[in-house]
């Protein structure tokens, strides 16, 4: 029926009811204070995310519709897969920048999607294999990339491609152009309306995870480190020549890897890019990015 007006004490007293009904509630897993591993699902509108979400829960958690920008909000769904607890947040998808200025509700949209990456632990980030990977879809990785977060790219809607003998390795040398500058990348080639594939997803997402949580013993990573400065020194440059001491591993999620130089602010670029390349060839760090930051430091004598 029409509403009812109520007054401030009728509506302290609803409160009230509703605080005390609320207590015999089932806990409800938190996506921002459990210690599950939050995957997020990220994409351009009309990818497919909200139907991979459903199809990887196994029911009809959020709207699917052929309309772009059905989902507006980010959706936290927990689950357990392989006895161990998880959160997928579907968002919204992210469209060009001159169609946010037009609509305040996608501008939200964004801002929603741009926190969901930033609060997962990996993230899903959806492409649309009927269509040419797009600007937009890789300013989305270009996000995912610069926030930290390993990820899996998804290629949906395969089942609509007409296939031949290198269909997937023809669309594969595309990613490695177009993706660059995430050479680490991990694609899955699925079907969320079919099912195709589809069981791949969780597995290479908790392998982007796993590795984003690996941690390299000192001495081991030094071995590496003084192994390739041994093949290929650092660039002299100008200046006094650049000494690496040693290398360490203090953080993880993503790892971060501390070089103690004598001349860190004149490290060339394509030398960093160089080291970064030999301990990923040493160690298996596929499906997440990692960092090297370089501080300058006295020699010891």
């Amino acid at each position: 029926g029409d509403p009812v007006p109520i007054s401030c004490e009728q509506s302290k007293g609803l409160g009230d009811l509703l605080d005390e009904v609320v207590k015999y509630f089932p806990e409800r897993l938190d996506a921002q204070g459990s210690e599950a591993v939050k995957i997020a699902v990220v994409g351009k509108p009309n990818v497919g995310k909200s139907s991979l979400v459903n199809r990887l829960l196994g029911f009809e958690r959020v709207i699917v519709s052929d309309v772009a920008g059905t989902t507006r909000d980010a959706i936290d769904t927990p689950f357990t897969y392989m006895d161990k607890e998880y959160v997928l947040i579907d968002t919204a998808g992210l469209r060009r920048k001159r169609s946010i200025e037009e609509e305040t509700v996608e501008a939200y949209s964004v801002m929603r999607t741009l926190s969901a990456i930033e609060r997962a632990d990996v993230v899903l980030i959806v492409f649309d294999a009927t269509e040419q990977i797009s600007d937009q879809d890789l300013k989305i990785a270009s996000l995912v990339h610069e926030s930290g977060k390993p990820s899996v790219i998804v290629i949906n809607k395969w089942d609509l491609i007409e296939k031949d003998t290198f269909t997937v390795e023809s669309f594969t040398t595309r990613l490695d152009i177009e993706l660059a500058f995430m050479s680490y990348y991990m694609p899955v080639f699925v079907s969320a309306l079919t099912g195709q594939r589809t069981e791949k997803i969780l597995k290479t997402a908790i392998t982007a995870y796993d590795n984003s949580c690996r941690r390299i013993p000192t001495g081991l990573l030094n071995d590496v480190i003084n192994e390739a400065i041994r093949i290929h020194e650092p660039p002299a440059g100008t200046g006094k020549r650049i000494k690496i001491m040693y290398a360490t591993q203090p953080e993880i999620n993503p790892p971060t890897f501390v070089f103690f130089c004598n001349n860190a602010e004149n490290m060339h670029f394509s030398y960093k890019g160089y080291l970064e390349n030999c301990i990923r060839k040493s160690f298996d760090f596929v499906g997440t990015p990692i960092k090297l930051q370089f501080n300058s430091r006295k020699e010891e004598k």
